[in-house]
Parts: structure tokens; sequence; C-alpha cells
């Protein structure tokens, strides 16, 4: 677990699971916490209001990230208005276009000039993240999340694509780089390799947190005990033949 005390790179954990989140709320490794309406319809939950400021009255001294879910971008702006009221450590996270790909940028320029904290989620290319920190205001607080791991699904190497995303943020001193979508443990150590602020990782990838720096002699030992138990509690059986001696 040294190793990942040590790093640069803040962990935000990524989900809907108000049980999980409270547990993981006293992890002095994670630092933060994302989710948003799909995550949240996955995991049950009916009552988006409802269900937020339960896990705001939970968890109070770290950021959350609440999505806003209309498509038109007035809708957006009354809801995003709304989200930061529920308490000081919201992140209001705007998807950086609507279903039709029109970019957010005036809601970016207006919402950040008012100072909420936003996080601007979706952001895959360049020119986004370009256009992104052109439109918020250099003195608001803001996180830019870049699907790193759906970028890497398409065939792209992530870590220099998001090295590039840091350098485009440098003129914005008070806007973070989130490396989101991540499909791996290792993705912590890319998000670090390439600079990013923060790495938003999904539940079942944290509870692995254990085996970084294990001893790779060990877990082998580990995999084939667990092989032969399964395969011993299964009564599985093989009728042999043996053979003669050449």
């Amino acid at each position: 677990m040294s190793r990942i005390t040590d790093l640069k790179v803040s962990i935000f954990a990524d989900g809907a699971d108000y049980d999980g989140m409270v547990k993981l709320a006293r992890n002095p490794v994670i630092k933060g916490f994302t989710t948003n309406p799909s995550l949240m319809r996955k995991a049950g939950v009916n009552d988006y209001e409802a269900f937020a400021r339960k896990v705001l009255g939970a968890i109070s001294n770290r950021p959350v990230s609440f999505e806003v879910f209309a498509d038109d971008f007035p809708s957006m702006a009354e809801q995003a208005r709304t989200i930061a009221t529920w308490g000081a450590n919201v992140n209001v996270k705007i998807p950086v276009t609507n279903t039709k790909g029109q970019f957010a940028g005036e809601l970016l320029r207006v919402l950040s000039s008012e100072g909420i904290a936003l996080n601007v989620t979706a952001v895959f290319t360049l020119e986004q993240v370009r256009a992104v920190a052109d439109a918020l205001d250099p003195t608001a607080r803001a996180i830019v999340s870049v699907f790193a791991g759906r970028i890497a699904d398409t065939g792209v190497d992530p870590i220099p694509h998001m090295l590039a995303c840091k350098q485009i943020l440098a003129s914005r001193p008070q806007a973070q780089l989130l490396w989101a979508s991540t499909r791996e443990l290792l993705n912590i150590f890319h998000a670090e390799e390439a600079g990013c602020d923060i790495i938003t990782v999904p539940n079942e990838f944290l509870v692995k947190l254990d085996l970084v720096d294990k001893d790779l002699s060990e877990y082998s030992r580990e995999t084939v005990q667990g092989f032969f138990k399964d395969a011993t509690a299964s009564g599985y059986a093989i009728k042999t033949t043996r053979f003669a001696a050449e």
C-alpha cells in the first residue's frame, strides 16, 4: 500500500452504492467520489436528490460529483445551480456536449464565472480539452474528466493523449485533469505517469488495492491452490489409462 500512498494522483471512487461509498470514505487513500445517472440507475436509485443528499450527509469532507441530466442548456443550468446548493463539497458534472453534439462552452463559462465547482465530463478529444479550457473562468475550481479508458478501447494509447491534455490545461491552474473510465488497477499508475491530478476508479477495482506489490511467486501458488480447491469441491474425475513404459 505504500506505493499507493506515495502517488501524486488522487484516487476518487466511482459508484452509486451508498453503503460502499460510506465504507470507502473511511479509507484515507480515497480522496473523493464520482457518480453519474447510469451508475445510480444500475444501483437501483429511484430518487436522485434524496440519494445525493444522503451521500452528502455522510461524506462532507471530500469532493463528490453529481451530474445534470437535462439535454438543453437552460435546463442544465437550472439543475446545476440547484445541485451546487446541496453541499460545499459538490462538483457539478456537466457533459461536454448535449446529445446533439452541441458544445456546452457557454454554459461552462457562465457557471464557472458564478463560482460553481464543475466537473466537465465525457471529454475525449484534445480539441474538446482546448475548448473547455477556453470556456472555464481562470479562477474557478474545475475538474476535466477525460475518458482515457474508452479512448484505449479504440486502440489509442491514452498516456500520450493525457500528457497532451495536461499541457493544454496548464493555462487553467485551478482545473484538474481526471483519468476517467478506468479499466484496471494498473491505470492508477498510468494516470500517475501521465501527470493526471485525479483518477476515478470503480469500486470493484479498489478492492484490489491490497494486491499492489504482492509477491508474484506467492500469488502464483495461491492461484494454483484456487484451481485445486475448486476442482476438488466439484468432484471432478478423469478416467486415466496407465501407459506402459516404452
